[in-house]
């Protein structure tokens, strides 16, 4: 078996938000194979992120990003106690979430907000034009309605900063290491001379 040292658990720890004890027995789990314990932990923190997801989070910040005076976002984004909330980790997060909104344009915070009406017609749009098999075509119409809001929904879009991840597999991670669930409660996006 591989000597563990405390430097790699201690970064373990740091970068997937487990404890110190987790973090050993993923390494010794891992064989002190390091990057497949980091992957190992971090699936099961977004596992445990996931059960998360139906707290209720009533505290948080109100974060903004300007970029050069011409186009800027403002976010709400909401944890479960003001203790995370005032952490410059969370703050960082909603800064950077706004600079998502700002640079992407989404429309919509998740696909549950596109309004029924909005995707009602993009599906008549795309049953029109639809020439596949017939056996498959809900499963078809579904990826291209999807897919075709996919850039307009904020938890869809690549995340700007690390385009591997969607901003929602992003968020996961944050809920991960603070052990809380964060939810985008909505945001703004102004452009200079651009109206809705």
């Amino acid at each position: 078996m591989a000597e563990i040292s405390i430097e790699s658990i201690k970064k373990l720890k740091e970068l997937s938000g487990v404890g110190l004890t987790d973090a050993k027995k993923a390494l010794v789990e891992a064989d002190g194979d390091f990057d497949k314990a980091l992957e190992a932990m971090r699936k099961k923190g977004l596992t445990k992120a996931e059960k998360r997801g139906d707290r209720e989070t009533r505290e948080g910040v109100v974060d903004s990003y300007i970029h050069d005076g011409r186009l800027g976002a403002i976010i709400e984004l909401n944890c479960e106690t003001s203790f995370v909330a005032k952490t410059d980790e969370f703050k960082s997060l909603a800064h950077q979430l706004a600079m998502q909104v700002a640079s992407m344009n989404p429309l919509y915070v998740s696909e549950a907000d596109i309004p029924a009406d909005v995707k009602e017609a993009k599906m008549k749009e795309f049953e029109a034009n639809f020439k596949g098999p017939e056996n498959m075509k809900e499963q078809i119409l579904g990826g291209q309605i999807k897919k075709a809001f996919s850039d307009k929904v904020l938890m869809d879009q690549p995340y700007i900063l690390d385009d591997s991840k969607t901003v929602e597999q992003f968020i996961k991670e944050a809920i991960a290491k603070t052990g809380e669930n964060i939810v985008v409660k909505q945001f703004k996006r102004i452009e200079l001379g651009v109206t809705e």
